[in-house]
C-alpha cells in the first residue's frame, strides 16, 4: 500500500503495533489461567502492594487507562474469585482492594510468566539495548503527553 512507507518511518505506528503484538503475547503467557493481560497486572500490583488495599483509581493512574477499564477488570477477577472489594472505612464512596488465597497463587503464577516474557526479551536484544529502547520511549510518551 502507498502508506506503507510512511508506516515504515512513524514512531507513533511502530510503537502501536508493538503493544498490540506485545498485548497478545502477554495474553498466550496468561492464557493458562483465563486472564488478560490487565487482568494479569492487576493481581500483580494487588500481590507486590500487600497487605496494603489499593483503590481502583490507583491502578488506572499506574497503568495509563481508565477507571472505566479498571473496573471491567476489577469486576472480571471478583467473578472469578481471585480479588474481593471491600468500602474504603475512610470513604464510603471508594473502594479498596485485596487479593483473596486463590488470587494470590494466580499472581505468583502471573510474576513467573512476566518474569519469563522479560528473561526472553533481555536475550533477544540485550539489557543494555532494551534499557535504551525504554528510555526512548519514555521520552516521547512523555512528549506525546505534552
Amino acid at each position: 500500500m502507498r502508506i506503507d512507507a510512511f508506516l515504515n518511518e512513524s514512531p507513533m505506528f511502530a510503537v502501536s503495533r508493538a503493544a498490540r503484538r506485545f498485548e497478545a503475547l502477554a495474553g498466550r503467557a496468561l492464557a493458562g489461567d483465563h486472564l488478560s493481560f490487565l487482568e494479569g497486572l492487576t493481581l500483580a500490583a494487588l500481590f507486590f502492594e500487600a497487605p496494603r488495599p489499593v483503590k481502583p483509581s490507583q491502578l488506572a493512574e499506574t497503568f495509563g487507562t481508565t477507571r472505566g477499564n479498571v473496573s471491567h477488570c476489577v469486576s472480571s477477577l471478583e467473578a472469578k474469585g481471585l480479588l474481593q472489594r471491600k468500602i474504603d472505612p475512610e470513604d464510603a464512596r471508594a473502594f479498596l482492594l485485596a487479593l483473596k488465597p486463590q488470587g494470590k497463587r494466580t499472581a505468583m503464577r502471573v510474576i513467573g510468566a512476566l518474569d519469563r516474557l522479560q528473561k526472553e526479551f533481555e536475550g533477544e536484544i540485550g539489557k543494555t539495548a532494551l534499557g535504551e529502547m525504554l528510555r526512548a520511549i519514555r521520552r516521547l510518551e512523555t512528549r506525546a503527553g505534552r
